[in-house]
Formats: C-alpha cells, sequence, structure tokens
C-alpha cells in the first residue's frame, strides 16, 4: 500500500527536496505528486490523492478537496497549530516526523476507505471479546500477543476495555500510559503517530504495550470514535506485523464499524451453559445484522473455549470456526498461566 501524497507550494527548492527525500527513504510507502499552482486541487481526483499538503500561501476551498483525501496546510512555525480549522504542519522538520504527520492526516480519512485497503496490509488486527463475562479473554489476548512475539514478530497488546488493565499482564520502562493517549486523541493534535511511539512501552517477553491509565475513569471518556482513529494510525504506521485487540464486546453500530476494521474476531467462550447460550445468541444476531451489511463481520469470527474445565460443553452445530481449547489451570499469577498456554499452536489458527 502506498499513500499518495500530492504537495502544493511555491518554493520549488522544497518541493525538489521533499520529492527527493520522501523518494529515497519511503520510496515503498509513499507516492508524490508535486505543485506550484492552484491547479493542483482539480488534479486530486485525478490522481486518486490520499493526503494533500499546501502551503499557507495557498487559500484552499475544502469544499473542492475529495472527500476521500485528507488536507493540511504547511506552515514555517512549529507553533501553529491549525489554519482556519485546518490542521497546520511546519515544514521544517526531520523527515520522519514529517512522514508520521503525514499519516495522522491520512489517518483522519482512512476510516472512510479501510475496507478497500485492508487486505493490502502487512499488519494482521485480531480482536479478543467475549459475549459473557469471566470468560478469561483478556489473558486469552495477552497469550496471542505473547505467542506472535515469541515467533520475532513485532506485536502489539492493546487493551481497549473500560476495566481493564494491561499492567495486569506486562511490565516496561516508560514515562506516559494510556491518559496521554486518549488526551491526544481528544485534542485531535496533528502528532499523534509520534504520541504513540513516545508512549509505548516494551515488556521482556518483547510484547509491546501502553500502560493502563492513572485513573480508570479516563477510559469511559474514549468514544468508539476515539476508537477507530487509533486503531487506524497505529495500523498506518507500519510499525507492527500484529495488533492484538482486547475489547468489550457489543453490538452498536459504532461498535460494529470497530470490529469492520480487523482481520479476526475471537470470540472467548468458556463452555459453560450461560456463555453457550449467549454466545450462540450473539451469533444468531451478528448473522442479521450481516445480511444488511456491506461489511460482514460472521466469516472473520472464530471461537476460542478458554478456562474449559470438567463440566464445559462445546455448542454444537456452531455457525462459525472453532479453533480450539485452553484447559482451566489453577496457579498463583497470570505469570504461570502464560507459561502454560501462550506457546499453544492454536494461537497460529487465530489469522
Amino acid at each position: 500500500m502506498k499513500i499518495k501524497l500530492a504537495i502544493l507550494a511555491k518554493d520549488k527548492n522544497y518541493l525538489s527536496k521533499m520529492t527527493s527525500v520522501f523518494a529515497n527513504r519511503y520510496s515503498d510507502k509513499i507516492e508524490v505528486y508535486s505543485y506550484t499552482d492552484i491547479s493542483a486541487v482539480e488534479k486530486l481526483n485525478d490522481i486518486k490523492a490520499d493526503v494533500f499538503l499546501a502551503d499557507s500561501a495557498f487559500e484552499i476551498n475544502r469544499e473542492r478537496i475529495p472527500n476521500h483525501c485528507g488536507f493540511a496546510y504547511l506552515v514555517d512555525s512549529p507553533d501553529i497549530d491549525s489554519i482556519n480549522d485546518n490542521i497546520a504542519i511546519c515544514k521544517f522538520q526531520k523527515s520522519d516526523q514529517l512522514y508520521k504527520q503525514i499519516l495522522s492526516v491520512y489517518s483522519e480519512k482512512a476510516g472512510n476507505i479501510m475496507r478497500i485497503k485492508l487486505n493490502n496490509s502487512a499488519c494482521k488486527i485480531i480482536a479478543f471479546a467475549s459475549a459473557s463475562g469471566g470468560t478469561g479473554s483478556s489473558t486469552a489476548a495477552a497469550a496471542c500477543a505473547m505467542h506472535f512475539a515469541a515467533q520475532k514478530h513485532k506485536t502489539l497488546y492493546l487493551n481497549l476495555e473500560k476495566t481493564g488493565s494491561s499492567d495486569l499482564y506486562f511490565s516496561g520502562q516508560g514515562q506516559f500510559d494510556m491518559s496521554d493517549i486518549i488526551f491526544a486523541l481528544k485534542s485531535r493534535k496533528a502528532n499523534l503517530p509520534l504520541k504513540l511511539e513516545s508512549c509505548v512501552r516494551q515488556d521482556e517477553c518483547g510484547v509491546y504495550y501502553f500502560a493502563s491509565p492513572k485513573i480508570a475513569l479516563d477510559m469511559m471518556e474514549l468514544t468508539d470514535d476515539d476508537i477507530m482513529r487509533l486503531i487506524n494510525t497505529l495500523r498506518l504506521g507500519g510499525t507492527y506485523d500484529y495488533i492484538i485487540v482486547d475489547t468489550d464486546f457489543g453490538m452498536e453500530k459504532s461498535r460494529l464499524e470497530i470490529f469492520g476494521l480487523v482481520h479476526s474476531i475471537i470470540l472467548v467462550c468458556d463452555g459453560s451453559e450461560v456463555c453457550n447460550l449467549k454466545t450462540v445468541r450473539t451469533l444468531g444476531s451478528l448473522a442479521v445484522i450481516d445480511q444488511n451489511s456491506d461489511n460482514p463481520l460472521m466469516g472473520r469470527i472464530q471461537v476460542l473455549y478458554n478456562r474449559f474445565g470438567k463440566n464445559a460443553k462445546t455448542i454444537e452445530n456452531l455457525p462459525v470456526k472453532s479453533i480450539g481449547g485452553i484447559s482451566k489451570y489453577v496457579y498463583s499469577n497470570i505469570g504461570q498461566i502464560f507459561k502454560q498456554i501462550y506457546d499453544k499452536e492454536l494461537f497460529d489458527k487465530v489469522i
């Protein structure tokens, strides 16, 4: 996948330098089109531009920019955040920072075209959720992240549960946490990719993660739109091979749109009578929703049995694939449980 970038500037030397830098450092990620006059706006549709950057010397009519194209002004000072409610990006900064800001602009519009470009991404997104509480879906998600990290894949564990905690499973050095990310999302700064990079930590097992917020209530501020932008930005950054999303389940339209971004949805069930019934009813509802959806989910759902005890039962006539089960382990801490399950081959079936 290449981002098609259109740049409008009067300074030909600057354009030449920009084009050369992106050609040398990001030729596999960005395709650059450079212009020196306002007619560039009329060509955005023809080149199918994903991002349009225009020097602040030009006055751009946003209504003439295609809906699928992200837009930002190029400015001389890093202290300018916006111009006429449009994002402003400093022209004079390191190329890697400029590249990440372009990704941020792109991510603002990526939700509209995500389904089209999803299969072209090297990054695989796997969501773990459950139709019933107490199934250990978070433990399974964290173990899956450890599994891929042990195989030398760069893996991010992303806990989005309202009351979840990444710190239960992973530990690493860092100054920032999920509260800082939520603030960046809410303030809608153009440097979200840089903020994500500065906030991420790494556990000794190799898994990358974001530390839990200092105040749990901060997670309540995270809307589904915020989550969409967060996942889009992480995926488009090209940093990770796998993103393991640990999230609450829901069938609201906005929540289903989030599930529509992922490659595989692992519905965790413990085999109990109550959980089996809730899982069957959930799958039945999703099958109905899929009939009127242009982005169906049932084909991506797989059931994983976890904490499967002696009285547990599998679901008969399951309408989706089952990838296997994890026995119920009784140990004193999560670390001991991880040692038993993270290397299980069933995690290779989730994608």
